[in-house]
Order: C-alpha cells, then structure tokens, then sequence
C-alpha cells in the first residue's frame, strides 16, 4: 500500500512537471496557470541543480509582474517577474506585431520567447548571483551565460522542436533589426558601456538578446546542461 500511494504521488507530480513544459512556449491568457506552471519550471531547474552539486541555492520565487522589460529577475526580492500579453503597453506589443507581422504571429514570438524560452535564462542569473566569479561581471557576458544556461537546460527536457522554432524567428527577426553597434566596437563592448540606454528600447536589445540566442544554438562547442552546472560549481 506504501509504495502503491508512493508511486501514485510520483507520478501526480511528474505529470505536473510534464503538463507546465507542454503549456510553456506558448502565450498564457490565465495569470493563476503562468505563475502555477512557471513554478513548477523553477522547482524542476533547481532539483536539476541539486543533483549536480546540493550547495547551489536557486530557489526564486515567481510572480506576475508585466514591466517594460517583459520577463526578469530581481536578485534583492530573489523573485522572477512574468508578463502577460493583456497587460503589455501598446508600446511593447508593438514590437512583436512589427517584428513578426501581425497581432497573431506576434503574440506567438511573445509567447515562444517570454512565456516560453527566457524563464530558465532568468533563473541562470539567479545561479550566477551565487557564483564568486559571475558577481562583478559585465552585463554582455552575464546575458550570455544565461543564455547558455537557458539553452542546455531545454536542450535536457527534450525542447529541440521548440528551440528550432525560436532559432528561425530569431533569425527572421535579426535580418529586420539594425546593427546599433559603432564601427571600431565589438557588441560586448557596446552593450557593457551603454546597457542601461539599450535595455530602453527593445530594438536595441532585442538586437542583443537574438543575437546571443542564435550564436549559441548554433555554437557546437557547448556540452550539456550537467556538465556545465558541474563546470560553474568549481567557482562558487
């Protein structure tokens, strides 16, 4: 009778994981259902953690928060701030409709991406804020190592469809966005000088962000989401 109720319990709660990242990548009308399923995202990545390395403290909590900067971490609150699409400003819907060329197919980038691929990145800055090394350093590179970490994670729960998908919208989005970066300047060096003005407007950023995605979905170098925890754990 134990083991039956045990496995029964095992089993709510790896359908719990499975139903979240089967709704994750897609845009949320249901606020109680993003943060629900958001978290259930969090407590996977930080179980993933622990059984690299128990020492490694990544436990945010997760809120509904829509802000011009869409999907972020506050590392003083420890918390991960979630937008909706029904509470973006014209202004930042705007950008989806533009980039992708209507109200529908904007709402699906908004969804892939922010509702979809950046959670586990927001949750790589978490990781880094326990990190020695990644404390002090520069915004272009701390970006980077979320991205990575965002990557090789989706890449451990079996995401490749959903990846792909967010690799080709990123590379139709980066033929429409201009290159902010001066002549003479490499973009980590643009970014580093000038993130907080970039962060203001999103096709600055966005330039960035898409950027960086597409660089290391493409980079075959990269090993796997383990061996990376195991590789960041030597630098607490």
């Amino acid at each position: 009778m134990i083991k039956s109720v045990f496995l029964h319990i095992v089993f709510i709660s790896f359908g719990m994981t499975v139903h979240a990242q089967t709704k994750w990548f897609h845009t949320y009308t249901d606020s109680a259902a993003l943060v629900t399923d958001a978290t259930e995202i969090v407590k996977k990545f930080k179980n993933d953690i622990n059984n690299i390395d128990t020492a490694i403290v990544v436990n945010p909590t997760v809120i509904l928060n829509t802000q011009p900067f869409l999907i972020f971490y506050s590392p003083k609150s420890n918390k991960v701030n979630l937008p909706l699409w029904q509470q973006l400003s014209a202004e930042s819907k705007n950008f989806f409709i533009t980039l992708s060329g209507s109200e529908k197919k904007g709402q699906e980038l908004f969804g892939l991406f922010f509702n979809g691929f950046y959670l586990p990145h927001e949750l790589g800055h978490a990781l880094q804020k326990t990190l020695t090394r990644y404390k002090s350093t520069n915004s272009y590179e701390s970006e980077y190592l979320a991205n990575i970490l965002g990557m090789l994670w989706w890449r451990k729960q079996g995401k490749h469809k959903e990846l792909k998908k967010c690799y080709k919208l990123a590379k139709k989005i980066m033929m429409q966005l201009k290159n902010p970066v001066p002549s003479g300047q490499t973009a980590e060096q643009y970014f580093t000088e000038n993130y907080g003005e970039a962060g203001k407007n999103p096709f600055v950023y966005g330039y960035m962000q898409f950027g960086q995605f597409i660089k290391i979905y493409e980079d075959k170098s990269l090993t796997n989401f383990d061996t990376k925890i195991k590789e960041l754990s030597k630098q607490k």
